[in-house]
């Protein structure tokens, strides 16, 4: 996948659409304090198991937070994913999620779900719902990548290959992706694996 970063500009954020910067003073314990925080979505993300693969289905995407904070990054590993910002279950977005970025039909029902957790802690908040699906060819209905502007690439990573990804430094994932991975390799046998 090739980035090419061009005119970069950063500004304050006067109106937004995804979080809303906020700050926040209260007293704990008897002790004054202040906070700035950001209120933002609750997310849903599923970790996908391709039967005939073998191998857990990522995504690879750029991250321009990622790449502010490390510009050698290009792209980070990722959980398909989406913010729960519609007027829908968790779980009819996360299938909406697997469609719209991996290109699979997933029976609502095949969902599983692993657990939630809370993402970001000392700025958001916000809560990650972890479901985990089996998906196979037969359910491929199109190329995935996202949709209007989004730019995601699909990578499969072997199961055999799990711990030298977890630790390869050089790769940056998220926190949520390599619990999800240690949960499955804990569980694998419950799956006949």
């Amino acid at each position: 996948m090739k980035n090419n970063i061009e005119d970069l500009k950063i500004e304050e954020l006067k109106e937004t659409r995804y979080i809303k910067p906020i700050s926040v003073r209260f007293t704990l314990n008897g002790i004054k304090k202040s906070w700035e925080a950001v209120r933002s979505h609750d997310s849903v993300s599923i970790l996908l198991y391709h039967e005939e693969k073998k191998s857990f289905l990522l995504v690879k995407q750029f991250r321009m937070p990622v790449y502010l904070n490390d510009n050698s990054i290009k792209y980070t590993y990722e959980l398909c994913a989406g913010l729960v910002d519609k007027d829908k279950t968790i779980e009819e977005i996360a299938i909406e999620e697997i469609d719209e970025e991996c290109g699979y039909k997933v029976d609502i029902n095949s969902l599983q779900k692993i657990t939630s957790f809370f993402t970001n802690v000392g700025i958001s908040g916000a809560k990650q719902h972890l479901f985990f699906a089996n998906i196979n060819e037969n359910q491929k209905i199109h190329s995935g990548g996202g949709v209007n502007d989004e730019q995601i690439e699909l990578f499969f990573l072997p199961v055999e290959k799990c711990d030298e990804f977890i630790f390869d430094e050089n790769k940056a994932k998220t926190p949520g992706l390599i619990f999800s991975l240690y949960w499955f390799l804990k569980n694998q046998n419950n799956f006949g694996f």
